[in-house]
C-alpha cells in the first residue's frame, strides 16, 4: 500500500527531496533537516548534574549539541544516493 504525503509526514520521515538539497548543499534544506532531528539531537547532549545538595539536574551539554549538529551536517553533505535498481534490471 502506498503513503500520501500526510502519511509519510505523521510517520515522521524526512522526506527524499529535502535530503537531497541538503546534500547538494542548500541552506534552507539543510536547515530543515536540522529542525528535524532537534529534538533527538537535544536528547543525547542531555547530562545529569548533580548541585551541592544533591539535588539532580538534567541539562543539554551545548558542546556535544553543537558536535553533533556538526557532524550531522558533514555527514548530510556527504550524502550520495544510489539509483534505485528494479528487480527486472538486475535480473537480465
Amino acid at each position: 500500500m502506498r503513503k500520501n504525503k500526510k502519511q509519510n509526514h505523521e510517520s515522521g520521515l524526512l522526506p527524499f527531496h529535502i535530503i537531497l538539497a541538503a546534500s547538494e548543499g542548500n541552506v534552507e534544506a539543510i536547515q530543515a533537516v536540522l529542525k528535524h532531528y532537534e529534538g533527538y539531537i537535544r536528547h543525547l547532549s542531555t547530562r545529569k548534574m548533580y548541585d551541592e545538595f544533591g539535588q539532580v539536574h538534567y541539562c543539554v551539554d551545548e558542546t556535544l549539541r553543537q558536535r553533533l549538529e556538526t557532524k550531522l551536517i558533514t555527514k548530510t553533505l556527504a550524502f550520495q544516493p544510489v539509483p534505485f535498481e528494479s528487480k527486472k534490471t538486475m535480473n537480465r
